[in-house]
């Protein structure tokens, strides 16, 4: 994978914390990753935070994806085993196209960090109305793995042979 010398293009990004514990004095993982997208040169659209409730999360993410102002919607939480753990839920639905590659290739990366442990993550990703949504754990350490490893390269139109940005102009061909 190179980065070529081709224009950088910024994208607008909304980002999702699903928590019931945190605010945004103490969401290390969404200030992480509006840190790294506003680093990269990208735009953030908006951030908020809300419970881990399917009906909540599916809400907010919902009317970010009606939104032509909206590229790519970052989730982060929610994406454990318990019973209040419910983002992967509450995103599928949405979906009209899964990345399943973004999930495998995350737990690949994440296996070399924490071995088995990966395999208690459901991070997901697909494509709703033209948009991009990417959900990842909520601890601040998948965040950067998922963003640093992963997601700064796709989501940045220099990275060769191929990147999602370069594909956006068509994810809504079929309407």
């Amino acid at each position: 994978m190179t980065v070529a010398k081709r224009e950088f293009i910024p994208v607008s990004i909304a980002v999702l914390t699903v928590s019931d514990s945190r605010t945004e004095a103490d969401d290390k993982s969404g200030q992480l990753l509006v840190s790294r997208l506003e680093g990269a040169g990208h735009i953030l659209f908006e951030k908020t935070i809300v419970p881990d409730n399917i009906f909540e999360v599916r809400a907010v993410i919902s009317r970010w994806i009606a939104d032509p102002g909206v590229q790519v919607v970052l989730t982060t939480g929610g994406t454990g085993v318990t019973g209040f753990d419910g983002t992967p839920e509450a995103v599928t639905p949405l979906l009209e196209k899964t990345l399943e590659g973004f999930g495998e290739v995350f737990r690949m990366i994440s296996y070399e960090e924490i071995g088995t442990s990966t395999l208690q993550s459901r991070a997901v990703a697909g494509v709703a109305n033209g948009t991009y949504v990417f959900s990842l754990p909520g601890s601040s350490g998948a965040c950067a793995t998922g963003w640093d490893k992963l997601l700064q390269f796709q989501l940045d139109y220099r990275t060769r042979p191929c990147n999602l940005v370069e594909l956006m102009p068509r994810l809504l061909e079929h309407r």
